[in-house]
């Protein structure tokens, strides 16, 4: 058995001293990776030149290189799954390309300042980032290149998406989770939703709030949060003003799935969708009005 272990290894030498019958298609993947990278860049330096979001800093370029690093890691998987007997090559596919967000998940950060809460996401130990912080004061911090994975959303979903992480750009506004958020804060927010949404066509029922896709979990942000003022300029839905009745068939937590809430635990499913839609009301109850703004938000 030894014997023929060593003869497979033999034999994939000589294969990779031949001639490499996908040379062109790896060179158009080498390209592909180079041309990433600039859709990087240049995105860096669209959100420097943005106007009226402020930019202050950007450390995203750091991570550009991981897009370079995939093809030395698969050789490495290469490398382990030869040693256990299995026949593997790298082959670069040419058709492929950065991924494009589909959600936009608001936080707030529950810290004291936005200078901890950099330093919180510039710490290994912490295992927790985002992609935007927004301080009191309405200046942006970039932390990550849009195009890349933040580890904001931790464990949750909405609707079917079980990794929202993959999927989804992380907003953190400064804010302690006790106090209101400045105007000049929701200012900027605004201008920044407005871009993100317009540069990935995100869709306006798709910003939601990290509460509402952990509801076991969090609580951010908090029942102070204008989402009737986002949803007002199409971040967001909300519901009518005067509540409609639904039919007599009508079931609340099925509503409150195709909405996108996860109702295996339906109190904290009922507590997130009041923290959202009704602030004034933050309790578990499955009231008359609350199951007329379920179905209000539902039909949206």
């Amino acid at each position: 058995m030894k014997n023929h272990f060593y003869y497979l290894v033999l034999i994939l030498f000589i294969a990779s001293c031949a001639t490499h019958p996908h040379k062109s298609s790896e060179k158009v993947y080498n390209d592909q990776i180079n041309t990433l990278k600039e859709t990087i860049g240049a995105k860096e330096a669209q959100h420097l030149q943005s106007e009226p979001v402020v930019v202050i800093d950007s450390i995203a370029y750091r991570y550009n290189k991981q897009l370079v690093n995939y093809k030395d890691t698969l050789s490495k998987i290469d490398s382990k799954l030869l040693q256990n007997g299995i026949v593997s090559e790298w082959v670069g596919t040419v058709n492929f390309n950065l991924r494009k967000p589909n959600f936009i998940i608001l936080h707030h950060t529950a810290q004291d300042s936005i200078q901890q809460t950099l330093k919180t996401f510039t710490l290994k130990s912490t295992n927790v980032s985002a992609h935007y912080v927004i301080g009191r004061d309405g200046k942006v911090v970039h932390m990550l290149n849009d195009y890349l994975r933040a580890w904001h959303a931790g464990n949750g979903s909405w609707g079917k998406d079980t990794d929202i992480n993959s999927s989804s750009i992380g907003i953190e506004l400064d804010n302690n989770g006790i106090e209101p958020f400045s105007d000049l804060q929701i200012n900027t927010l605004l201008a920044l939703l407005t871009k993100l949404k317009k540069d990935y066509n995100i869709p306006t029922q798709n910003i939601i709030g990290h509460a509402d896709i952990a509801p076991t979990r969090k609580k951010d942000p908090s029942a102070l949060f204008p989402w009737k003022l986002l949803a007002t300029n199409n971040f967001g839905v909300w519901p009518d003003d005067v509540l409609p009745c639904p039919p007599p068939d009508f079931n609340a937590e099925q509503g409150l799935q195709v909405i996108g809430y996860n109702t295996k635990n339906l109190s904290a499913a009922i507590i997130a969708f009041k923290l959202h839609f009704m602030q004034t009301e933050v309790n578990d109850v499955l009231d008359e009005k609350t199951i007329n703004t379920i179905y209000s938000v539902y039909k949206k």
